[in-house]
């Protein structure tokens, strides 16, 4: 009973030496084996759904870009699905790994890079919204205008946004390291006293350049193109434009609405522990677990949206459904045809049983024989020369063989 009060009382110690550290990495050292376990599982859950539903947006749009010219909004959702794949892979398997142990065990380099690497991710996809709001508006202003967009101008865009990104975050990269603390390896944000001043003004800026402004004219631009969605057209193009121009919008919203809701909470656990006092409050381990990991649900809920609210995925359903039935038909009439090697080889002069004249050959060879017959009693044969040949049958074969036939003749014209 002394030694788990011993024990109580020494973790409770080690949790308030260890309140006014500034964790990084994912790393958070917890002495409850639930949290060690329910966090990663929840992790690794989030990473199968979200690896499947990628491929198959990533797919769609591929496919839909291999049959027609690549439109601005396709290849901006396809940077928000390759983005969240990304983080998938490579920071979502390390973060479980950092939660499920109890020290620091993945290196100098993991600890540097890897809140670096997932605020990039996270910064590219929130211009990314931004970009593809605008995108809408203009789809919903002008269709033909949103189409026309050349593929360079796409590609500059997709090139500056990750560049911006990777600019913004790179403080967390050189201010993170791993650290011996209490005789325990971690991984730690250390800023030294000469950068205090800028790290506090970057924990208050970063969080508006990344989470707020882009949310705010990603709002603008969405309420704008739903209002040109409100406009009446009068022609069936134009109408056709204006429903799809509604369902795209709304996708893009639920999207947009869905990663500020699940991002939120990690944002309030950054302003709270960059801006944490000493002898101050901190944060909830739970609390701190729980915003992480609802960051990276946003992964595997954008491409359940993609899935369920796009047209585009239907289209591809639906073939896939087709070429499924159409499959399983020439399957099943394979299937009823008779084997090669069991097969009867029946010969050609038998009729089919469903041919009306079901005739035996006899018969056939019968009446054909009859008809030849009656063809030739049809001929009609002329008397003179009928007896002609009667004659010539009748007189005896002599004169036909004698050797001197004229001499005969002279005898008969001298009788």
């Amino acid at each position: 009973m002394l030694a788990a009060t011993f024990a109580a009382s020494n973790s409770s110690t080690m949790n308030v030496s260890l309140a006014h550290l500034h964790f990084a990495g994912g790393y958070l050292p917890s002495d409850s084996k639930d949290w060690r376990t329910i966090v990663p599982a929840l992790l690794v859950a989030f990473c199968l759904v979200g690896f499947v539903g990628n491929l198959c947006v990533i797919g769609i749009l591929l496919h839909s870009a291999w049959k027609g010219k690549p439109s601005l909004i396709h290849s901006l959702i396809l940077n928000l699905s390759l983005a969240d794949l990304s983080l998938l892979m490579f920071s979502a398997p390390l973060r479980a790994t950092a939660y499920s142990r109890g020290i620091w065990e993945l290196g100098w380099f993991v600890c540097k890079s890897s809140d670096w690497f997932i605020h990039t991710c996270m910064a590219a996809k929130s211009l990314t919204i931004v970009a593809v709001a605008k995108g809408c508006f203009m789809y919903a202003s002008d269709p033909a205008k949103q189409v026309s967009i050349h593929s360079r101008t796409i590609w500059s865009v997709l090139v500056a946004i990750w560049a911006v990104a990777s600019l913004l975050s790179l403080p967390e990269c050189f201010f993170s390291t791993t650290k011996i603390h209490a005789g325990v390896e971690m991984c730690l944000v250390d800023v030294p006293a000469v950068a205090e001043e800028f790290m506090s003004m970057f924990g208050k800026l970063y969080p508006l350049l990344v989470f707020c402004l882009p949310l705010f004219f990603a709002s603008f631009y969405f309420w704008r193109a739903y209002g040109q969605c409100q406009k009446r057209g009068t022609k069936t193009q134009n109408l056709r434009n204006q429903m799809r121009s509604k369902q795209l919008t709304g996708m893009l919203v639920s999207i947009t609405v869905t990663s500020a809701v699940l991002w939120l909470p990690g944002w309030i656990a950054w302003l709270w522990m960059w801006h944490l006092r000493v002898g101050g409050l901190a944060p909830p381990q739970g609390f701190i677990a729980l915003s992480q990991v609802l960051m990276f649900s946003i992964s595997s809920a954008n491409p359940l949206i993609f899935l369920v609210m796009s047209e585009e995925f239907k289209e591809v359903l639906k073939g896939v459904w087709k070429w499924m039935i159409t499959k399983k038909h020439l399957a099943a009439s394979e299937s009823q045809e008779p084997p090669a090697g069991h097969s009867e080889v029946l010969p050609d002069n038998v009729p089919s049983p469903e041919s009306p004249t079901s005739i035996p050959e006899k018969e056939k060879s019968g009446s054909s024989s009859r008809k030849e017959k009656t063809g030739k009693a049809e001929i009609p044969v002329l008397p003179d020369v009928e007896q002609f040949w009667h004659e010539r049958d009748m007189t005896p074969c002599v004169q036909d063989n004698d050797p001197v036939p004229w001499e005969h003749e002279d005898q008969e014209t001298g009788d």
